[in-house]
C-alpha cells in the first residue's frame, strides 16, 4: 500500500527524537517501514483499507478499515516507544466499559483492532460546558481497580523521568525556573501522601472522545498509568487553553473550572489544582524544548495562574 503517513505524525515522533525521549529510537525505520508493514498487516487479517485517518494521531497511524464479514473497524499500529502493549492492557481491562473497544487482545505487538467510532466528531465539538460534563462523565467510569499484577507504569514513576527532564531545562532556561520549581515541589507533596490508586486514562481530554454507537462518548488513545484521580483530571482542566489565554477573565475561568471538575468528580480540589500545575509546566517546558514556543507560552502563562 503507498501512502504517505500524515504530516502531524512525522512532526510528532520527530519532537520526541530531538526532546531525547527514551525509546524513541527506531522511529525513523518504523516509518520508513510504514507502507509494508500496513500491507502485512490487512493482508494477513483480512482487512480492507478505507483510508488513512487524518490527521491522524501523534504516536500512531490510524486507518479505517473493514474485516473480512464487512464489520467497519479501525487499524492502529504504532512504534515501541508509544507504549502501544500498555494501551492494549488498559483497552482489554476496561473491556468496553467507557472505552472504545478492543477486537484483538492477544495479536501482533503494536497492532490494535478497535471498534469503529465516528472521528469527526468528538467531545471538543460541543458547547464548552457541555464539552466538560460529557468528558467528565465519560472518565469516571474508565476510574477502576487496575488488574492484580499489573504492568501499568505508576504516576510516581511517569513523573519522576518527567521531573528530571524538567530540571536539565530550568538549569539552561533561567527564565522557566521559578514554575519548574514551584510544579516540583507541587509533585513532592502530592506524592508523600497520595490516596487510593485507579487505572488512569493518563492523557485524556476532550478531542480523545469521540461519539460511539454503543454509547454516545467513549474515550480512545490512551496513554494509561496507575495513581489518583486528580493527575488524569489535571490534563482536561487546561483543554481549550488558546481560549483561556484569549479571555480577560482567562484566570478566573481557570480557578472556576479547577472547582467544578474537583466537585463533579469527587476529587480533592487543591491535589487536582497541583497535579494541573505540574502537568502544564512539564508541557510547557517540553514544547519549548522541541521547538514549539507558541505552545509553551500558552502552556506556561496558564501554569502562572496556578
Amino acid at each position: 500500500m503507498a501512502f504517505e503517513p500524515p504530516q502531524r505524525l512525522v512532526r510528532a515522533l520527530g519532537e520526541i527524537q530531538r526532546g531525547g525521549a527514551e525509546g524513541a529510537d527506531g522511529t525513523d525505520e518504523w516509518l520508513a517501514k510504514l507502507p509494508e508493514l500496513v500491507q502485512q498487516t490487512a493482508d494477513v487479517r483480512e482487512l480492507t483499507v478505507e483510508r488513512v485517518q487524518a490527521p491522524g494521531g501523534r504516536s500512531s497511524l490510524v486507518l479505517l478499515v473493514r474485516q473480512a464479514d464487512g464489520t467497519p473497524a479501525v487499524l492502529k499500529l504504532a512504534p515501541q516507544r508509544a507504549r502501544p502493549e500498555s494501551e492494549r492492557a488498559a483497552l482489554a481491562h476496561w473491556d468496553g466499559r467507557g472505552a472504545v473497544r478492543l477486537l484483538n487482545p492477544g495479536d501482533t505487538h503494536g497492532v490494535l483492532l478497535l471498534e469503529r467510532l465516528h472521528p469527526e466528531m468528538s467531545v471538543r465539538s460541543l458547547p464548552e460546558a457541555k464539552a466538560l460534563l460529557e468528558a467528565a462523565g465519560t472518565l469516571r467510569r474508565l476510574w477502576v481497580e487496575p488488574p492484580a499484577a499489573h504492568v501499568f507504569e505508576t504516576v510516581a514513576e511517569r513523573t519522576g523521568r518527567q521531573a528530571e527532564a524538567m530540571r536539565a531545562s530550568a538549569s539552561a532556561d533561567e527564565e522557566v525556573a521559578p514554575l519548574v520549581d514551584a510544579a516540583l515541589t507541587a509533585r513532592e507533596e502530592l506524592l508523600a501522601a497520595p490516596p487510593e490508586e485507579r487505572l488512569l486514562h493518563g492523557t485524556f481530554r476532550q478531542s480523545k472522545v469521540l461519539a460511539g454507537e454503543r454509547m454516545p462518548w467513549l474515550a480512545v488513545g490512551p496513554d494509561p498509568v496507575v495513581g489518583e484521580c486528580a493527575f488524569d483530571l489535571a490534563r482536561l482542566v487546561r483543554d481549550r487553553v488558546e481560549d483561556l489565554i484569549a479571555s480577560p477573565s482567562g484566570s478566573s475561568i481557570t480557578r472556576r473550572r479547577v472547582k467544578r471538575l474537583a466537585e463533579s468528580l469527587d476529587v480533592d480540589q487543591e491535589r487536582l489544582r497541583g497535579w494541573t500545575l505540574f502537568r502544564a509546566v512539564e508541557s510547557g517546558v517540553r514544547a519549548r524544548r522541541v521547538g514549539r514556543p507558541q505552545d509553551a507560552e500558552l502552556l506556561l502563562e496558564f501554569a502562572g495562574w496556578l
